[in-house]
């Protein structure tokens, strides 16, 4: 390692020490149904909340996937506006503007010396991939936050569905099914939730496999979401607070706890 990486590496060690030190406990429920094999865990964004609770809390190794632009110091400003502050109102966006600027190097300090691996949108994403079967078969699991721009209900944003073929990938190296566990993180309650493994099945139909895993995760967060305590739901784009929705409605919430009483 030359210097330069030295001391990069340094700086995240110290920010990260920062982070855990100011950064809530979260909790975690449900560690008990991470299979013994590797698997990836697939969760709910939260905006910064999924990445720092997966790398300070989750237990076991694992490797996070983490969007390769804000790896590269010259990407980090255009990809950081659109995909965390477009959304804020008009007379503030120039403060974010600013601030993508900012964050550039500590972003590029940060993931590419965390556990991260990371995604492209063009032909690297063979090197995604690659990187992510080799850290199966090195006994990791993977943590993977599939969200995009796109509602699917009042907790989640729809999923991203290409990364669950790594699971063909993986079966055929192996020979073995590869377990997707959903992952709910509910930063208002310092809590982390992990569901019960869905197994990938070798002899599906590959487009429907990949349907059948990607509606049963959502469904299963989505369900832990709405059995959990009331709370308010961090949602993937970084709206403003006051635009953040309840698990469950007030009413709802109002009315259980007369009933309890």
């Amino acid at each position: 390692m030359d210097n330069k990486k030295r001391f990069s590496y340094r700086c995240y060690r110290i920010i990260r020490w920062f982070v855990w030190l100011f950064y809530p406990k979260t909790n975690v429920v449900g560690a008990e149904n991470l299979p013994e094999d590797p698997c990836i865990i697939v969760g709910n964004h939260a905006q910064m909340h999924g990445p720092i609770t997966a790398e300070l809390y989750l237990p076991g190794e694992h490797d996070t996937w983490c969007a390769g632009q804000m790896m590269e110091l010259k990407e980090v400003p255009a990809y950081s506006f659109s995909d965390f502050w477009s959304s804020k109102p008009s007379y503030i966006r120039w403060f974010y503007r600013g601030l993508s600027y900012v964050i550039a190097p500590f972003s590029v300090c940060i993931f590419n010396n965390a556990r991260t691996i990371p995604v492209y949108r063009d032909t690297r994403i063979v090197k995604t991939f690659k990187l992510t079967l080799t850290a199966l078969e090195n006994g990791k699991n993977v943590v993977i936050f599939p969200e995009h721009n796109q509602p699917y209900n009042h907790i989640l944003y729809d999923f991203q569905d290409r990364f669950i073929d790594i699971a063909k990938q993986y079966y055929k190296r192996t020979g073995k099914c590869l377990a997707f566990v959903p992952l709910y993180n509910a930063p208002s309650l310092k809590t982390m939730y992990l569901g019960s493994p869905i197994r990938y099945c070798p002899e599906g139909n590959p487009a429907e496999e990949r349907k059948r895993i990607k509606d049963a995760l959502m469904q299963q967060i989505t369900a832990t979401a709405l059995s959990a305590p009331a709370h308010t739901v961090v949602p993937y784009l970084n709206l403003p607070k006051s635009q953040y929705p309840r698990n469950i409605s007030n009413e709802v919430s109002q009315s259980h706890e007369t009933a309890c009483h």
